[in-house]
């Protein structure tokens, strides 16, 4: 017997979508490349969660079986809502995953972790074989950090700790996320805060000095992944 899930089905984004018909084009491109069988990761993002509408049209109409893995709380309850078979990476492996991007330079590099899910979408795409990152066109910049920070994950406890060590590598400036529908900072689904960081230089060891720093969970810099970037 099935709850009835009034507030979970039929979930709809919560804001507009900028770029919509190009980003729908974009997610029917990869849920076309879903077979029977696959595990796919499900990234976080408008752009996902399109994909993940996509994905559920084939796997109604063509009687596919596939087996989510979400990497944020808003697309678990988007996969429940679509009807989309939910597991873990504790009990499967990712077949291929799909995410998007807030920014990809001209050598695949990335920032992501706008919506607050950079550790789980890392380690989503350390256990995948093939990642697939879905951006329009005005994601795509010649250097990381023309239009947004480094998110930056870190313990509550370590807020001053981790701020002195970020400027000590060359931060500029940094800015803890506030929440919007709340007093106070954002809280992450990993019970963190988040800062929101801008370097004057992004060079190829800043993702993992800013990892080495005691307290820091993830951050939200991708430099040197194996990842096919499909855009318009």
């Amino acid at each position: 017997m099935e709850w009835n899930k009034e507030l979970s089905d039929g979930l709809k984004w919560c804001g507009e979508i900028i770029n919509y018909d190009q980003k729908l084009a974009l997610a029917k491109r990869v849920a076309a490349i879903a077979s029977d069988g696959d595990v796919i990761g499900f990234g976080s993002g408008s752009t996902s969660f399109l994909t993940a509408n996509e994905i559920a049209k084939r796997v109604k109409n063509e009687n596919l079986h596939v087996r989510a893995i979400p990497t944020s709380p808003e697309l678990r309850l988007a996969c429940y809502s679509l009807g989309l078979y939910v597991d873990s990476l504790n009990n499967v492996r990712p077949d291929w995953s799909f995410d998007g991007a807030d920014e990809v330079d001209n050598n695949r590099n990335l920032i992501k972790g706008r919506g607050g899910a950079m550790f789980f979408e890392k380690l989503l795409m350390h256990c995948s074989p093939k990642n697939y990152i879905i951006v329009d066109k005005t994601k795509l910049v010649s250097a990381l950090g023309t239009k947004f920070a480094i998110p930056v994950e870190f313990n509550p406890e370590a807020l001053t700790y981790v701020r002195k060590k970020l400027l000590d590598f060359g931060a500029s400036e940094i800015n803890l996320r506030l929440a919007k529908a709340k007093d106070g900072p954002v809280v992450s689904e990993n019970a963190n805060y988040i800062y929101d960081v801008r370097f004057k230089d992004i060079y190829p060891k800043l993702e993992s000095d800013i990892k080495s720093i005691t307290g820091v969970i993830e951050s939200g810099l991708f430099i040197g992944y194996d990842v096919e970037i499909v855009t318009a």
